[in-house]
């Protein structure tokens, strides 16, 4: 922007958002920075003070969250459902109009922290097969938003600098494609430790750390319980049919009898691929800190994590933990129905379907009901039918709102997933 402005840099100055009036931060703001008294921030402090006690530390700079295609092969290595899962970025060459790499215009990137998936809707072709680009002309490279921390394991265990025995930390968003669940996000925080250690010791080092991350972890979930209440979440890890690894379950009543479920927080692998030193082992665990946080404060909703609105943050006091006090009491939700029928030939996938959606409502569609399927007795075409629930956890809706929301998703469907809305 200052190259094409003419201008020059001659001085730097610390900006102070305090100092200006109207000022909005519009784009990620950095919950796991020094200054954050983010609630994601602070579980994340804990785990690893408490892992501190116990193994050295390491503490890593975690990188740009942008992967290049050249990259994506480690993605499959650990997860072949990774590559699925990720989204994709369509890079624009030669372009000098207001697009943004997420193909929003500039005015709408405050969006970015209300709908994180909105950075799934780069443009795709019509319906016709050609490319709609207007003015721009797409590259040929692409670029991935990681899924998972687990792809810097390889630079990371890989380098000089690398300390057998210590804890090796990484902290930072990562991005999935995946249905609209209550506790399923598209963006989330994630910490990952990487523990390297001779196969000698294999057992011992193993056993160390998940009996002190199940006694850490523990403790956390109780943190916000009121002097002689019963513990309402535990931790289990479930061992996994490989024979190494395992997901670390949490079975929680903190959301209320209709909530009580599973919750996987996180993963422990000790399978081995084949980037590893065969003289040592390596165990690498995985935590989701937006859904740990949620546990800890009872925070039934995920979106509330990411809202701009300042009464979220006056709930958390830096050096206390208390029980989130939700300031947003029965928000009007609504109801749309859509039908639209098949294009035999293109297939339909329902990921897809769930992911226009969080776009094109900005995360505020809250559910998806499959209603009904039908075949046509003469043409033997397929119609699917679901149920959309529009709600937000920070505002009221109104129904031109939804109503006009729901108008842009049949386009979007439409154009991108070649289905004819009914």
């Amino acid at each position: 922007m200052a190259a094409l402005g003419g201008f020059i840099l001659s001085d730097v100055h610390p900006f102070s958002c305090e100092a200006v009036p109207g000022y909005k931060c519009t784009g990620y703001r950095g919950f796991l920075e020094a200054s954050s008294h983010h609630p994601i921030k602070t579980i994340n402090e804990k785990l690893i003070a408490e892992l501190g006690k116990v193994f050295p530390l390491k503490r890593l700079k975690c990188s740009s969250p942008l992967l290049p295609q050249r990259e994506t092969s480690v993605l499959t290595s650990w997860n072949c459902d990774f590559l699925s899962a990720a989204f994709c970025i369509n890079l624009l060459e030669g372009n000098s109009n207001s697009e943004s790499l997420t193909c929003g215009k500039t005015e709408d990137m405050e969006d970015f922290l209300v709908s994180p998936s909105e950075l799934n809707l780069p443009k795709s072709p019509g319906r016709d097969g050609k490319e709609e680009v207007h003015e721009e002309i797409y590259g040929q490279a692409k670029i991935w938003l990681r899924p998972s921390l687990l792809v810097h394991v390889p630079a990371v265990i890989q380098a000089p600098d690398f300390l057998p025995g210590s804890l090796h930390i990484l902290s930072g968003p990562i991005f999935r494609k995946c249905h609209i669940l209550p506790f399923t996000m598209p963006a989330f925080h994630e910490t990952l430790f990487i523990l390297g250690f001779n196969e000698n010791l294999n057992d011992d080092y193993l056993q160390s750390l998940l009996d002190h991350l199940k006694g850490i972890l523990d403790s956390l979930l109780t943190l916000t319980l009121l002097e002689g209440s019963k513990l309402s979440s535990s931790i289990e890890f479930v061992f996994q049919p490989n024979g190494k690894d395992y997901i670390i379950n949490v079975k929680s009543h903190n959301f209320g009898p209709d909530c009580a479920k599973e919750l996987i927080i996180g993963s422990i692998i000790t399978s081995i691929p084949s980037i590893i030193h065969k003289d040592q082992c390596f165990v690498f665990v995985c935590l989701n800190l937006d859904l740990l946080a949620m546990l800890v404060w009872g925070i039934s909703d995920w979106r509330m994590l990411w809202t701009f609105d300042k009464r979220f943050l006056k709930n958390f006091v830096p050096g206390k933990i208390e029980p989130f006090k939700s300031y947003s009491l029965y928000p009007p939700s609504y109801v749309h129905d859509i039908s639209f029928w098949l294009d035999e030939k293109k297939g339909f996938d329902e990921l897809e379907f769930h992911t226009v959606a969080r776009a094109v409502s900005q995360d505020t569609v809250i559910s998806i009901q499959f209603l009904s399927r039908f075949q046509h007795p003469e043409t033997e075409q397929v119609s699917l039918c679901y149920r959309l629930t529009y709600q937000t956890c920070d505002k009221a809706l109104t129904q031109q709102q939804v109503a006009s929301m729901q108008s842009k998703f049949r386009k979007e469907i439409e154009q991108r997933l070649h289905v004819t809305p009914r």
